[in-house]
């Protein structure tokens, strides 16, 4: 049997497209390996999100030339985000590539594979091996139809296609079966969902009906399509997580219309407002160093945090990517400014999350147990045990205190 080990770079999204395509190479005889010598095949999937995700694939890519001069046997899989944007004319680069298999083909991926002529056809007698933890992800939907000017993906993941719920559903089972505990619907603007009947609300009801499945989150959702309709349903399903990961980017106005983000300040504070009350953390996504940026632009993304208070937020320098509108502006502010804005950012969102843990103190949680020791709350609070938990098992627990990152449980 052919082994294929698996480089993923990127975000959750990425995760579960590696998932999908190591479930086509297993049913050709393939099962994964993490020893990248014992591997006969190398797949890596990438992410182009940002300049900095690019280059490290494509300098593992190159790395792989040594790799694959030991057994010209030897298979490499280029794919993702990066190789729909690089497209074939990496084989000219890298002539040991074998296949570039873009992010907006992944439909078409187990017939790419047929037509390489490297793997046995359609041998349906393999199975993919059983792999069990208490958290999983299940795409939902592929692509995304906002045009914000900094972003690459629109590009290379393509529109939006959504997939059916009975086939949501039926991924959703089959994980439970593997005693997956927590599902993780994925998808670009993942709360735009809309299939026939069913939206985004009723997806996640059903999802969270699932026998086994005890727990459901869902990423990364955008804040137009945050509705009273789907407060609601997370605020009254226990079983859905009471936690949202919603990228602002930015707290200016000015800003926000420039990215194209269809939605202003005031309507973004309101909705997370309203997200709160409802008993749900919120945590975010925010770019500092848009082009246009002034320092009152930046001043008013510090306003946004005071009043948002998020549990937890990624920020980022503004990265330029071709192919964007925003690629061609000339910045503002020079990289030392940028970095010194980042640095007050960090500093303001670290006392927030500590504030959020802190506030957790002496409130029962219920927590899903991610090893015997640890493991996370409805609204994606570390909580460490006394004692030793079952992974996978939910347990009731009273906080007792908390050192701004972990919570401690008595």
């Amino acid at each position: 049997m052919k082994r294929v080990f698996i480089q993923t770079f990127g975000c959750q999204m990425n995760i579960a497209d590696s998932a999908e395509m190591l479930a086509h190479l297993s049913r050709r005889g393939v099962e994964e390996t993490k020893d990248i010598e014992s591997a006969d095949i190398v797949l890596v999937n990438t992410c182009t999100i940002r300049e900095h995700a690019e280059h490290k694939a494509v300098s593992f890519l190159g790395r792989l030339a040594k790799w694959k001069a030991k057994d010209c046997s030897r298979v490499i899989i280029f794919a993702g985000c990066a190789a729909e944007r690089l497209g074939e004319a990496l084989k000219k680069d890298y002539p040991f590539l074998d296949i570039v298999a873009g992010a907006k083909g992944i439909d078409n991926f187990s017939k790419m594979l047929d037509e390489s002529g490297l793997f046995a056809v359609n041998a349906q007698n393999y199975t993919q091996s059983v792999k069990s933890g208490v958290l999983d992800y299940v795409t939902i939907m592929r692509g995304c139809n906002f045009a914000c000017s900094y972003c690459i993906v629109p590009s290379v993941r393509g529109g939006v296609k959504c997939l059916s719920p009975e086939v949501i559903l039926e991924n959703c089972a089959e994980l439970a079966k593997k005693n997956v505990k927590e599902i993780v619907l994925l998808g670009q603007t993942v709360n735009a969902y809309k299939y026939e009947d069913t939206d985004f609300a009723d997806l996640l009801l059903k999802a969270a009906s699932v026998k086994g499945v005890e727990r459901v989150r869902f990423m990364s959702p955008h804040p137009a399509f945050i509705t009273p309709k789907l407060i609601d349903t997370i605020a009254k399903n226990d079983k859905i997580a009471k936690h949202i990961h919603l990228p602002v980017q930015s707290g200016s106005d000015k800003i926000l219309k420039e990215m194209k983000r269809g939605y202003d300040s005031k309507t973004v504070i309101e909705k997370i407002s309203r997200l709160k009350e409802n008993g749900v953390l919120v945590s975010t996504d925010i770019i500092v160093g848009y082009p246009t940026e002034t320092e009152e632009d930046f001043e008013r993304t510090l306003e946004l945090v005071d009043k948002c208070a998020f549990s937890f937020a990624y920020c980022f320098k503004f990265s330029p990517r071709r192919n964007t509108p925003a690629y061609s502006l000339k910045p503002l502010a020079s990289d030392k400014e940028v970095e010194k804005r980042l640095d007050i950012l960090l500093n303001k969102v670290r006392h927030f999350s500590a504030k959020a843990y802190k506030d957790a103190a002496g409130t029962e949680q219920m927590v899903l147990m991610e090893t015997v020791y640890k493991g996370r709350t409805s609204g994606n609070l570390w909580v460490k045990t006394p004692k030793q938990h079952p992974v996978g098992s939910m347990v009731r627990v009273r906080i007792k205190e908390s050192d701004g990152k972990i919570l401690s449980a008595e």
